[in-house]
């Protein structure tokens, strides 16, 4: 099997995407697959703004409530053995990991 894996993680917690980024780099490093990355891509803010005051009596009181989306990308040679490695990662919960395959 030729080719790369790209693999996309996103979720709201950067320590946990780190921590499965460094999971697929000890896999990269048992089976003597080439890996590039992770590279982090730009951060997502989710801001929504909300009033305070459930009725609309009173001053305008605003709360902005703010998600950020973290993203890292992974370069990853296509081999078999290392593609079977990746499907049995403990992925906590939160992040979304996404693996396409290149020829």
């Amino acid at each position: 099997m030729a080719g790369k894996a790209k693999i996309t993680l996103t979720g709201t917690n950067p320590k946990t995407l780190d921590s499965v980024c460094s999971q697929i780099k000890e896999i990269s490093k048992r089976t003597g697959v080439n890996m590039s990355g992770p590279i982090p891509l730009p951060t997502k803010r989710l801001v929504v703004p909300v009033r305070k005051s459930p009725d609309g009596e009173g001053s305008e009181t605003w709360d902005r409530w703010e998600m950020r989306v973290h993203k890292r990308l992974i370069y990853l040679d296509a081999d078999e053995r290392a593609l079977r490695h990746l499907m049995k990662i403990k992925v906590p919960d939160g992040v979304n990991v996404e693996i396409m395959l290149r020829s």
